[in-house]
Formats: C-alpha cells, structure tokens, sequence
C-alpha cells in the first residue's frame, strides 16, 4: 500500500503557543537547506536559491554559522522524530501567503494576472517583500506589471479604460470593479516607494465623489466585498489615505473638476474669427492658472492668443458649423455640469467623447477635423498636468507627449 507524502510527515508544533505547525504543499523540498517560517506554515527552501536572488538573505546566511540547527527549541513533533535537524530556522514576520508567492516567483518566475483583484493581491505582497528583501530583479517586473493597469503613458491609460469598458459591457457591472481600489495602489506605491504608480492612480480616484471615496456602499464601485489585502475572505475595512494624501486629492479633484468647465469654455471662446480663420484656443497654455496647479476664475480664463498655424482648412459652412459649436457648447454644459452624466468628472473622458461628436454628422470635415485635433491635443495637456494637479512633484518616467508628437491646432478659414 502507498501513502500520501504528507501521511508520513510527522506533526509539527509549537511549543511556547501550542499552535499547529503546516508544511507549504508545493514549497518543501526534501533536500532543502533551510526552513522559513511565516504565521504558522513552513517552507523549506535552498539557502543558494534564495541567496542567488535576495542581497538580504544573502548577507543573512553569511552571517555566522547558519548550519547550527535552532529547530529543537522553536518547533517539536508530536512523535519525537526530527527529519531536519541539520536545518536552520528563520522566523519571517510576513503572511504565510505573501511569502509563499515570493518563493514561489523566485523558483519558476513571476506568473502574474490581469491586474485585477485577486492577481493585485498576489503582486502587491510580492512587490512588498521584494523591497524588503532587496530582490530588486521581481521588485522591476512586479511595478512594470502593476504599471500596465496604472499607467505613466496616455496611450497605456486609453488602453486600460478600453478593457475596463469592454468588461462592463459584458459582466454589466462597472468597469472599476475590473481593477483594485485606488486607493489601496496609492497606499502601495508609497509603501514600497513606486511613485510612477500615483498619477494615474490619484486621477482615477479623483473620478468619483466623496461619498463614493469615504463611505462606500454595497452599490458604490469603490466597495469591496472582501479584504483582497489578505488571504481571508473576510470584510474589509475601509481603506483610507494619510492626511497629505487625503489633501493632495482634494486639490487635484478640484483642479480637475475646473479642467472641465475650461474645456468648455475654451470651445465657447474659440469661435471668435479673427483673419478669417476659426481659432481652437487651448483650455491649457503654459501661461494659464492650471498649468501651475492653480484654480482659474471663471471670467477671462480663455484670453490667451495663439499664434496662426502654417496649417490651414477650409470651412465650407460657415454658419452652420457656427451653429455646430454653439448647440456643442449647450450640450455639454448640461451634459458635464448641470446633469453630471458619465465623464462629468473625467476631463480625459469628457475631452475624448467632445471630439468626436461634430465627425459622426457634420459636413464640414475641416471644422470637424479641426475639433478632433483640439481635442487630442487638450487629453495630452491634461495628462502631463495630472502630477501638477495632485501635488506629486516630477514623477520620473511619466510622460509628456505632447511635446514630441502633438499636431498643431489648425485654424479653419471660413469662405464667406
């Protein structure tokens, strides 16, 4: 008759707590050199694997003579028989799973998900003990990896709101729910100092209203149902920020909120002809309030000129492409402002949707050309004044398209 490996294990306590003492089921080597234990599970495991991989254990097992086993006094058997008494002990004081994801990531390499709940659960605890233990290689491709869902590039944040819309159109729930909280990312990142991840990850916090963000309810997309922080299927409690957090959202929700009503105002001034030509005045120049972070009056936000550019089209109908932009301008003041719709608080949504909306009817494809333009000008200027927003400094490696690969803004000469 066979038995199982495990019905040959002997049964392991401790002896100072009584606690029942479980051997990891993928993570015990029999010819292992050391045992690690996290909360009450062992792994025994290669001193040169996790040498090869971590400077700290490294210095760690150079350190004396790690060879004296300190296993008779730390754990017992429950019929006297020792199969590793030529092992040491080390005491992790992590959780049994975040420690058994390292170990695994260090054997056969980093197998992450989808970025969504359950694969964030699995990275953050590898990325928090690959900056604890300094295994700097899985500390790079856990934040590359947490970079795809939380994004330094425009174009990398359109791809992830695409599949956050593409998995609310079939699951019929929210997009968000595809994704962890933000506010679990940004505690994170500053955790294990990944600044890159904060942009993106405040700016899509900032999307939603403070009851949502403070006091969420079973209905709210910022609710979980579960601690996804743990192995536990228990309730969660709240997340919350620290205090400059907490500020630096406050801010850059406000600066965001007036971006909105910038844009609109910019299509509402930038139908002044001047020279013949209809301007498409930017809501963002460099000499504007909210380049600098700063929230801009109502009244004179859009004075600043821009210079004519060498591009030139024509308009073939003046006055119905006037009446274009101001029926525009009334759409989305009551769309974004009065009603809140979806993307009342999103300028990168809202900016996106106005541009697109005279090429689905107009005639004019110049004028229609021309808004589409502005409009991908404006998300490029509104990403790269995200981190101005927020408070967050010169985030190194986020990005600012703008400068290198933006069109100019073309004037639409009308024929009268």
């Amino acid at each position: 008759m066979q038995f199982d490996q495990t019905n040959k294990q002997s049964a392991l306590f401790d002896p100072e707590t009584g606690a029942h003492l479980h051997r990891h089921p993928d993570l015990w080597f029999d010819d292992g050199s050391v045992v690690c234990r996290a909360e009450n599970t062992l792994f025994r495991v290669h001193i040169s694997q996790l040498s090869r991989h971590s400077l700290c254990f490294r210095d760690m097992f150079s350190i004396g003579n790690h060879y004296d086993s300190v296993l008779g006094s730390s754990i017992h058997s429950k019929d006297g028989v020792n199969d590793f008494e030529s092992c040491p002990l080390i005491e992790l004081h992590d959780t049994a799973e975040d420690v058994g994801n390292l170990f695994a990531a260090l054997y056969d390499g980093p197998h992450f998900g989808n970025n969504d709940l359950d694969d964030f659960r699995v990275v953050s605890g590898v990325l928090r003990l690959a900056t604890k233990y300094l295994v700097d290689s899985l500390r790079e491709k856990a934040i590359a990896h947490l970079g795809i869902a939380w994004p330094s590039t425009l174009k990398g944040w359109d791809t992830r709101e695409d599949l956050a819309r593409a998995y609310e159109m079939e699951t019929g729930t929210s997009g968000a729910r595809l994704y962890p909280s933000p506010l679990a990312v940004i505690n994170l990142a500053r955790e294990v100092d990944a600044p890159t991840l904060l942009p993106s990850a405040f700016f899509d916090l900032s999307r939603y209203t403070f009851p949502q963000i403070f006091e969420p309810c079973v209905e709210d997309p910022l609710y979980y149902p579960y601690n996804y922080s743990s192995s536990h299927s228990s309730p969660s409690p709240h997340i919350c920020l620290s205090l400059a957090d907490t500020q630096r959202l406050c801010v850059g929700k406000e600066a965001s909120q007036h971006a909105i009503t910038a844009l609109i105002q910019s299509i509402s001034n930038s139908q002044s002809i001047r020279n013949g030509g209809l301007q498409m005045q930017s809501a963002f120049s460099f000499s504007h309030p909210l380049a600098h972070g700063h929230v801009p009056s109502l009244s004179g936000t859009m004075n600043h000129l821009h210079r004519r550019s060498a591009s030139t089209s024509i308009c073939i109908s003046a006055a119905a492409c006037r009446k274009d932009f101001s029926e525009l301008v009334d759409l989305a003041t009551k769309h974004y402002l009065f009603d809140r719709e979806r993307g009342y608080s999103d300028p990168l949504y809202m900016a996106d949707e106005i541009g697109g909306l005279k090429s689905e009817a107009s005639e004019c494809k110049a004028c229609a050309k021309g808004l589409e333009t502005w409009a991908m000008r404006e998300r490029e200027r509104v990403w790269r004044l995200i981190p101005t927003w927020f408070r967050l400094g010169s985030v190194t490696g986020f990005s600012s398209p703008e400068r290198t690969n933006s069109p100019p803004v073309p004037v639409i000469d009308i024929e009268v």
